[in-house]
C-alpha cells in the first residue's frame, strides 16, 4: 500500500476536488478553491518525490528525479486517479485528482489554487466547511516561459565549478543558508559575492548534473558519489548530501592533467615499486590527503614504462588515463560493476597484470586483493589510515581472530611498500605532503609475521638508507627547508612529543608548546639563543 492511498481514500470519502502538494508545505485538499491543510509537518522536496515514485509508474521515474512535468494515471480500490508533478517558482509541486487521464486533460495547473472569484466566496467556504464541493479542479502550472530551463542551473553550478578551479581551490561545498564556499589551501572560504542558495534550487541544480543511476540513489538514500567533467577545466569528484537544513554537495577539483611522480616528488625508492611485477602497496592516509594523486602519479609511471594491462576500480573514476605504453581498463563501482570486490574477483579473469582497487573497504575486498598480489599481480589500494603500522593492524583486524595467523603470514610475503601520507600548509601557500615510507625488508616481513608491528617504527628509523622515512623525518625535513611552520608540522605530526623534542634539537621556535596542552608535558627549557 503506497502511502497517499490514505489520502486519496480520505480525498474521495470527503468530497474534495484535488489533494495539493508542495515541498516545504503541508500537504492540502482543494474544495471547489479553498485549500485546507490535512498534514501537520510540511513536506520536503525529498519526501515528495519519493512520495510520487511509489505512485509513479517505473517509466517516469527518471521524469521525476530531473522535476520534469509528469501526468500519469494511479488505480486504487476507491477508483481512478490522475495525478501530476513538476516545478513551480522553483519548487516541486504536484497534485492528485479523482478520474482518468482522459478526464483530467487541461492545459494547465497551478501549484496553489487561486482565490476564489468575488461573489462565490462564500459558496466555496461553505462547501469546504461540509466537506462537499464541485468537481472543480487545482491543478500545477509550470511555466516554461518564467521559470529557468535545466541548462540554466546547469550553468548556475558549473560556473561556481570554474569559478573552484580559477581560484586554486581543492573543493567547493554548497549548503542550503549559506553562499557557496571554497576550500583553498585548507581554509574555507565563503564567496560572499554570491547569492545564499535556497533548497529547492540547489536540489536542481545538482539533479542537472548526475547520472540517471546517481538520481534515483540520491532520492532513495538522500546521498550519492558521481564524477562531472567539464571539458578541458577539470573532472570533479562530487558528493550530493541531504542534512537538516536541506540539500548540500561537495566537490573535489581532479586536474584535468594527470600528475607524474616527479611532480610529486616522489623518491626513487618510492617509484621503483612501479616496476615490482608483484605485490601489494598501500598509500594511506586521511580523507583530502592525496593519496588519489599519489596513486595516480604511480599509475602513470607504469603506464609510460611498462607494457601491460592495468585495471583500476574506483568510486567515482577520478584521473582518467589515456593510453600510453600499458592498456589502461577504468571501472567505476555502481555503473560498470556493483562492487569493489565483486569487481576485483572478476579482474583476476580479464588478463590483468596491474589493479588499483579504490577503497579496500571490507574484508572480502582486502582478502582478495592479498590473494591477488600473492598470484602474481601489482596491487594498488588505499586506507584511511594515518601511519604505516596501523595499515598493518587495520588489514589484519579486519579478519576473525582465527584467520588472524594465516593473514599475517600472507600479508608478510605480498606487502611491498606502504606510503602514509598527510598534507601541511606552505608557508608561500598551498599544500605539500609529508610523506612515511615503509619498504619491504626481511626484518618488516618478520615483524607482520610475529605480530610485532609496534616495532616497525623503529625498523623505519634505522632503515634511513634504504629509503624508508618516518613521519617526524618527514615533517622535519619540510621545516628544515622553511616550506612549512613548526606549529602546523608539529599538529599534523603522530608522535607529538617525539616531534617536539626534534624541534628543540634543530633549534626551529617552539614557543608555542608553552600553552599547548597536546604536548603532553611543559617544555624543556630551550638553549640560550636557539628559542
Amino acid at each position: 500500500m503506497a502511502h497517499l492511498d490514505r489520502f486519496l481514500s480520505a480525498l474521495v470519502t470527503q468530497g474534495a476536488s484535488a489533494l495539493l502538494l508542495k515541498a516545504d508545505d503541508c500537504a492540502q485538499f482543494d474544495y471547489a478553491g479553498v485549500p485546507r491543510p490535512v498534514t501537520k509537518q510540511p513536506i520536503s522536496s525529498a519526501q515528495l518525490t519519493a512520495l510520487m515514485k511509489e505512485i509513479a509508474p517505473a517509466s517516469d521515474h527518471a521524469s521525476i528525479d530531473v522535476g520534469s512535468d509528469t501526468t500519469f494515471e494511479y488505480k486504487t480500490p476507491e477508483g481512478v486517479f490522475t495525478a501530476r508533478y513538476g516545478m513551480a517558482a522553483g519548487r516541486i509541486v504536484a497534485s492528485v485528482h479523482p478520474g482518468s487521464l482522459k478526464a483530467n486533460t487541461p492545459a494547465a495547473v497551478e501549484a496553489v489554487p487561486p482565490p476564489p472569484a468575488a461573489g462565490k466566496k462564500k459558496g466555496a467556504a461553505a462547501a469546504a466547511e461540509s466537506g462537499n464541493g464541485d468537481a472543480g479542479r487545482v491543478e500545477i502550472r509550470v511555466n516554461a516561459d518564467s521559470e529557468p530551463s535545466d541548462a540554466s542551473y546547469k550553468d548556475q553550478i558549473e560556473k561556481l565549478l570554474r569559478r573552484l578551479v580559477k581560484q586554486g581551490g581543492s573543493d567547493l561545498h554548497l549548503r542550503v543558508g549559506e553562499p557557496p564556499i571554497l576550500r583553498k589551501d585548507g581554509e574555507m572560504l565563503r564567496l560572499s559575492d554570491e547569492p545564499v542558495l535556497e533548497n529547492d534550487r540547489l536540489e536542481v541544480m545538482l539533479r542537472t548534473i548526475m547520472p540517471e543511476r546517481n538520481r534515483n540513489e540520491y532520492a532513495e538514500l538522500n546521498d550519492t558519489d558521481f564524477a562531472h567533467e567539464i571539458e578541458g577545466v577539470a573532472r570533479y569528484r562530487c558528493n550530493a548530501l541531504r542534512d537538516h537544513h536541506g540539500a548540500g554537495a561537495v566537490f573535489r577539483v581532479i586536474p584535468a592533467k594527470v600528475v607524474t611522480v616527479e611532480q610529486l616528488g616522489l623518491s626513487d625508492e618510492v617509484t621503483q615499486l612501479c616496476n615490482l611485477t608483484r605485490g601489494l602497496v598501500l598509500v594511506t592516509g586521511p580523507t583530502g590527503s592525496g593519496k588519489s594523486t599519489t596513486l595516480c602519479a604511480l599509475v602513470d609511471r607504469c603506464n609510460a614504462t611498462r607494457n601491460d594491462h592495468v585495471i583500476t576500480i574506483e568510486d567515482p573514476i577520478e584521473f582518467v588515463h589515456a593510453n600510453k605504453k600499458c592498456v589502461i581498463t577504468q571501472r567505476q563501482v555502481g555503473v560498470h560493476t556493483s562492487s569493489f570486490k565483486h569487481a576485483l574477483r572478476a579482474a583476476l579473469r580479464e588478463d590483468p597484470d596491474i589493479v588499483l582497487v579504490g577503497e579496500l573497504r571490507d574484508l572480502e575486498t582486502v582478502s582478495i586483493a592479498i590473494e591477488t598480489a600473492e598470484t602474481g599481480h601489482l596491487v594498488f589500494g588505499t586506507l584511511h589510515t594515518t601511519s604505516a603500522a596501523s595499515t598493518i593492524d587495520r588489514l589484519i583486524d579486519q579478519f576473525p581472530s582465527d584467520a588472524q595467523e594465516q593473514i599475517r603470514v600472507m600479508l608478510s610475503e605480498s606487502l611491498k611498500g606502504v606510503i602514509s601520507q598527510t598534507l601541511c600548509k606552505k608557508k608561500s601557500g598551498g599544500r605539500v605532503a609529508a610523506r612515511e615510507i615503509l619498504l619491504s625488508i626481511p626484518s618488516v616481513s618478520n615483524l607482520i609475521r610475529e605480530a610485532k608491528t609496534f616495532q616497525l617504527p623503529s625498523v623505519i628509523q634505522t632503515s634511513k638508507k634504504l629509503g624508508m622515512v618516518t613521519l617526524n623525518d618527514a615533517l622535519i625535513d619540510l621545516v628544515d627547508a622553511d616550506e612549512v611552520e613548526p606549529m602546523e608540522a608539529y599538529f599534523k605530526a603522530n608522535d607529538k612529543t617525539g616531534f617536539a623534542n626534534l624541534l628543540r634539537q634543530k633549534g626551529h621556535d617552539t614557543s608555542f608548546l608553552d600553552t599547548d596542552l597536546l604536548a603532553g608535558a611543559a617544555p624543556a627549557p630551550a638553549a640560550a639563543g636557539k628559542r
